[in-house]
């Protein structure tokens, strides 16, 4: 059986050594001190190692079962969803207007992170009724706020969020789902949905769907998109469920991996549908959910990899084969620990890297987003804007490779079920397609956001990144991280400066190269979260903080990643710049 343990201990270290948090100038920071963030994190760890991550192999083994027309959900999933109910879990962040408690977004990414690595087909029930609160709030009236919000926020009713056609995906123009309007202000909703997660299940008692469709009236393309509240049950004006509506689970996908979560092909036959903000304007709606989707998806990715690592290493200590060639090490035993030879070292140094930068960015981002949403701050929106695609699209990608570096790890173990670790590889596959896969995140991130407001945000972030550089350039113990970061700046300015050049001329330049930029932007990122954090673990130890050996731990693995990692900006500036002759060389034909 696969272990968890919560990694409660780092995420204090990224949320007050790093972030800083209680003294930042954000509302509602001030009350989130070491000891409050503590009993948070310490209680949803205890939730998440002995509830959730004991189901994670159950779901995957059961899966769920269509019978007729209701989805059963896997053993001790509903009693779960009922604790995390309970216990408040799924309102944190959400608005105490309609019995939210108001915390900050920061606290709700790093719950989440946990709920994602104990169980993250589990999670994704209640991640989904979030998303689509979000959008609801953000763009509905104040009577359907009102009706729907309320128990969205204590998942007594599940959300989800309906946009795929058998016939389309990320071409959502070309949707057939039609929405015809009523006499009582109602719609009458009418096509087919696939691949919707948590579109039919046992857990909760209503289930409020959020559907894109067009009006008679709808121009071409996006711009004729509408979004649509369409209930499971219909709500009466008590609050209390009324008559089964006219949308209903025709199958179940079967999937490489999430087992757990009921992915469903969803029809809806004439059934009663409530616009949500204007007519046409649905992608603004359902961009509410899908933004914040994708900051969540790329939490999961790495979430995903971070608790592949924690079997990885428990193996790597316990498992012995071949001798330490530098000298003996386990001297009572056949062989030594597989953790003392180089390249399995090298194995888990590349993923204990990767995770611990992966969610201090992270978390640096959902700090952003409360500095936006909070202080409304339209620098801070336009820079996570910026960077969203880089959290969904890198730390997906890399989040994988993190399983599959663990799984290698474990040798022959780890591609038995056994272990769990080929799980983890399949449950994390996923992220690198849903809400938007990595190549289309790319294009957004090439296409489109580099020249969002004249640029203006790319430009802050490399003064950023800049101002950074001089600051610490002369602080002791930090050239090590600041020269690194420097030469990868320098690359990303470099490929920026490519596609303005020969992008224009010919837009397959830019574009042929837009998945080596994203890759190059994240490591970048990650480069500058690792500087921050190697001042902030000197800072500690020049203050003689009481565990030396936590700070000291993170200066190596810090040092690992701006060694080792960091130089394959290089790598994909050298590919961005050969432009698109050599990947277009090709007829369709000859392929």
């Amino acid at each position: 059986m696969p272990i968890y343990q919560a990694p409660t201990k780092d995420m204090n270290f990224v949320l007050h050594d790093l972030l800083k948090i209680s003294e930042a100038d954000i509302p509602g920071y001030d009350e989130l001190d070491s000891d409050t963030t503590q009993a948070i994190l310490e209680e949803a760890a205890k939730l998440c190692e002995n509830v959730l991550a004991p189901l994670n192999k159950v779901g995957d083994e059961e899966g769920c079962h269509l019978e007729n027309g209701v989805v059963r959900t896997p053993a001790g999933f509903k009693d779960a969803f009922d604790q995390v109910r309970e216990g408040g879990w799924t309102s944190l962040d959400c608005d105490p207007e309609y019995g939210g408690q108001g915390l900050p977004y920061l606290i709700a990414t790093a719950v989440g992170e946990m709920f994602s690595s104990a169980n993250m087909a589990f999670n994704m029930y209640q991640g989904l009724t979030h998303g689509a609160y979000n959008a609801i709030h953000a763009h509905a009236s104040d009577e359907l706020k009102a009706k729907y919000l309320p128990k969205m926020v204590t998942c007594e009713w599940g959300g989800t969020m309906n946009l795929t056609e058998p016939h389309c995906g990320t071409d959502l123009g070309l949707i057939r789902t039609k929405a015809v309007p009523q006499d009582d202000g109602t719609y009458k909703i009418t096509g087919n949905k696939i691949w919707i997660s948590a579109g039919e299940h046992d857990m909760c008692e209503n289930i409020i769907h959020l559907v894109l469709a067009k009006l008679p009236d709808a121009p071409e393309g996006v711009k004729g998109i509408s979004l649509f509240i369409v209930p499971k049950f219909m709500v009466n004006d008590d609050g209390s469920l009324g008559e089964r509506n006219a949308a209903t689970c025709g199958g179940l996908e079967k999937k490489m991996g999430i087992h757990g979560n009921a992915t469903c092909v969803m029809n809806y036959d004439g059934a009663t549908g409530y616009l949500v903000g204007e007519p046409h304007k649905g992608m603004r709606a359902m961009f509410t959910m899908m933004n914040e989707a994708r900051l969540g998806v790329g939490l999961q990715g790495y979430a995903q990899g971070a608790v592949a690592y924690q079997n990885a290493l428990a193996f790597a200590k316990d498992r012995v084969q071949g001798r330490d060639v530098t000298g003996v090490k386990n001297p009572d035993g056949p062989a030594d620990p597989i953790i003392v030879h180089p390249d399995v070292r090298r194995n888990l140094m590349d993923q204990k890297s990767f995770i611990e930068g992966a969610r201090a960015f992270t978390f640096w981002g959902a700090q952003m987003l409360d500095r936006a949403h909070r202080n409304n701050d339209k620098d801070a929106d336009g820079l996570v804007s910026l960077l969203t695609p880089v959290i969904k699209g890198f730390l997906t990608d890399k989040g994988f490779e993190t399983t599959v570096l663990a799984q290698q790890t474990l040798g022959g173990s780890g591609f038995t079920q056994e272990w769990g670790l080929e799980q983890f590889v399949r449950d994390a596959r996923i992220t690198m397609i849903y809400e938007g896969t990595n190549g289309i995140q790319s294009l957004d991130l090439v296409g489109r956001k580099l020249g969002q407001d004249g640029g203006k945000h790319v430009m802050a972030f490399f003064d950023m990144v800049k101002s950074f550089c001089k600051e610490q350039g002369d602080v002791e113990g930090m050239a090590e991280f600041v020269e690194p970061l420097k030469a990868a700046s320098k690359d990303l300015q470099a490929a920026g400066m490519y596609f303005m050049q020969h992008g224009m001329k010919n837009p397959n330049n830019a574009l042929s190269g837009s998945y080596d930029f994203m890759h190059l932007f994240g490591h970048v990122c990650l480069g500058m979260m690792w500087a921050k954090m190697a001042r902030a673990s000197l800072d500690a130890l020049a203050a003689d903080a009481s565990d030396k050996e936590f700070y000291e731990t993170k200066l190596a693995t810090g040092r690992y990643y701006m060694a080792r990692q960091l130089p394959m900006t290089a790598t994909h500036l050298a590919r961005i710049q050969t432009g698109a002759d050599t990947v277009m060389a090709l007829d369709a034909a000859s392929f």
